[in-house]
Formats: structure tokens, sequence, C-alpha cells
């Protein structure tokens, strides 16, 4: 009898028992209600043509009052100022044209913050410019910042893929926000080390913005979506990050490549540059999501080692149902679980690489690394 085999089952059953807990205590929009205030949507966008009609004509058909919509054009050299021009004649909407990025900026932070200068509304709602709202949205967005008493609204839109790596990669948002931490500690704690944020939908009253800082405090950021809503948890402003499925669609990326510079963008950033803490996030996801599928061959050796492996396999496999049936992943994803975690991870130490060497690369631009590009206010 070797009993310590079963330690290969217990960082996926913590896994699971976290992300059984989050999908039944994970704050989600289920009414609407009006907001009493003014409500200004804001929308960064550069090169959008694909998205940036249906995203606009999704704000402008909410059934919720809409003040404006205000897109900033980021220097787009594609059709995304005939997109906009075209629906020109809503007068809600105004079109903001970019007039490059100031030294010490990273892009979205400087077109949120260009977006908030202008806008005239007491909620100001910035959504990505591939993020297609439910005709609800706005209402329910108003309901939630109501129930939770919140400042500050961040949440992760129903995620749609195309191609086998965004299949196989995308449900693994999912997953990483629902494995590791307690979600209701986000909303009942001001600690900004309990903290998940998505910054493809988020909603915050002008009073809050202002304490904070906006997004000129965060302006070197490229997770600017973590940096924003950790100042906001320091600032003691009450922030909920809520399961978006029912407020939003998006297709994030629209390829394999996309999906590789777009987690490699983020991810060793969104660990705080901590080489320490990328270690352990490897170690973590190997040994939970990996190791299991490799310790089954090696029962033909080791037979006492048979029932740990299928139990932590299982595990596994019980996870990843529980969050296709509850967010509608491919199949695929969860049949090749372990061969998606492992993309995921050599797309972690892609982005260790690039961060190091200052070759972070986004939406036609190239950022150095993040000590060299300023020190944000405050």
């Amino acid at each position: 009898m070797m009993p310590w085999l079963w330690l290969l089952v217990l960082p996926v059953a913590l896994a699971t028992a976290m992300s059984l807990f989050n999908l039944l205590a994970w704050p989600r929009a289920r009414r609407s209600m009006v907001y009493r205030g003014a409500v200004s949507v804001l929308v960064p966008a550069r090169n959008e043509e694909a998205s940036i009609g249906p995203v606009v004509d999704a704000i402008l058909a909410q059934n919720h009052p809409i003040l404006e919509v205000v897109v900033f054009d980021d220097g787009s050299t594609d059709a995304t100022p005939e997109r906009l021009a075209s629906r020109s004649s809503d007068p809600r909407l105004r079109v903001v044209e970019g007039d490059g990025l100031p030294a010490g900026w990273v892009g979205k932070p400087h077109a949120c913050h260009q977006l908030a200068a202008r806008a005239r509304g007491d909620l100001l709602l910035f959504v990505d410019a591939d993020v297609v709202l439910d005709p609800h949205a706005v209402g329910r967005i108003a309901a939630l910042l109501s129930r939770y008493g919140a400042d500050v609204l961040t949440a992760v839109p129903a995620q749609e893929t195309g191609s086998f790596v965004e299949r196989l990669v995308l449900p693994l948002l999912h997953l990483t926000y629902t494995a590791w931490l307690p979600l209701p500690l986000v909303h009942l704690t001001h600690d900004p080390r309990f903290l998940a944020a998505n910054g493809q939908i988020l909603a915050v009253r002008r009073d809050a913005y202002d304490a904070i800082g906006g997004f000129e405090a965060v302006r070197t950021e490229v997770v600017d979506d973590m940096a924003f809503c950790r100042r906001a948890k320091r600032a003691r402003r009450r922030v909920v990050f809520a399961d978006g499925s029912t407020l939003a669609r998006c297709r994030m990326y629209g390829s394999a490549a996309e999906v590789w510079k777009g987690f490699s963008k983020n991810l060793y950033e969104g660990l705080g540059e901590s080489p320490a803490l990328l270690l352990g996030v490897l170690s973590l996801y190997s040994l939970a999501f990996i190791v299991p599928f490799l310790a089954l061959p090696l029962t033909l050796f080791v037979p006492e080692l048979a029932a740990p492996a299928v139990v932590a396999v299982g595990l596994n496999v019980l996870l990843r149902v529980m969050l296709a049936v509850r967010f509608g992943h491919s199949w695929q994803g969860v049949l090749l679980h372990p061969v998606a975690v492992a993309i995921l991870l050599a797309i972690a130490l892609n982005s260790y690489v690039w961060a190091r060497r200052g070759s972070i690369e986004w939406a036609g631009r190239t950022y150095a690394p993040r000590a060299e590009r300023g020190v944000p206010h405050g």
C-alpha cells in the first residue's frame, strides 16, 4: 500500500470543489431594472471592421434608456470609420478620432481615458469592440450594481469560438476564474488580493471613476482591467465580478494565432510579472490537469496508482463537463482537456519571454517591458 499516491487527487479535487461552489455563488444577472441616472456606453475600437457594426447596433437597440454611445476610433486603417459613419443617423452615437498614442501609454487605457473625458453620463459602461450586448444588458447591469451596492462591475460575456484552438483554449478562461478563488470574496472584501476582472464589460459610477484616478492611473498597464479594479478595491470601492453570460456574447479571438498573441500579451503581466508565481501556476496546472492523464499508463507498472489516477482523471472530466454544460463549451475541449492545458502553459511561457524581452505585441503595437513604460500616478 502506498497511500501517498492519493496526493495525486488533491489538486484537481480542490479545483472541482471550488468550481462547484463558484457555479452556485458567482454573481449573475437574473433580472433587469432601470438605472435612474444617465448611461454612457463607451467603446474603444482599433481596426474592428468585422465586429463594430453589430456591436454598435446592439447598444443602440438596448431596451434601457441610453444617453450616448461614444466610440474612440484609435487610428483604424480598415473600414471601421465607414462602418461607424453608416450609423451616424442616430444622434446618440458620437465618434472620437484618435490622434496617436502618447508616450508612456498603453493603447486601451488611453482609449478608455479619452472616452471617459468626453462622456456625460454618471454611469460609464465600457464595452470592447467585439462584445455584442443582449438587449437587456444595461438594465441587468443596473440591477447587479444595485443588488451588491457596487461602484464597479466587471463581467465575463459568453465566449464564442470558431477555430479548433479557440475551442480548446478559450474555455480555460472559465476554468481559471472558477477553480482557485471563492468568487464572492471579490465583492465581500476590499482586499485587492481577492480579485478577478474582465475588461470586456466594465461599468463604473462616475464618482468612483474619478476617485480611482480613472484610466490615467493605469496608463502603463497591459492588463488594465485588473489594475483598474485593484485600485478601486484599495480606494474601498466595491467591485463585483459577474458571470456575464446573460449580458453579452463575444468572439474574443478569430484564429489560433490571435489566441497565442492575445493570451501571451496578458498572462505574465496578469501574474504581476512574478517568476515565482508563474512557476507556481505552471506546477499547479500540470499537477491538477495533466499529470493524472500521464499517470494512467503508468498503472501498468504501478498497480497501486490505478485508483488514484482513475479518480483524478474522473474529477478532471467532471469539472470540464460542469463548465461545458453551464457555459456551452465545445466538447472538443472536454475530450482534449490535458492538451488544451498544455497549450495554455506553453502560451504562459511565451508570455514570460515576451515580457522579459519587451516584445509584447497587440493591435499593431509593440510595448516595452512594463518598468520602462513609466510609473502610473498614485
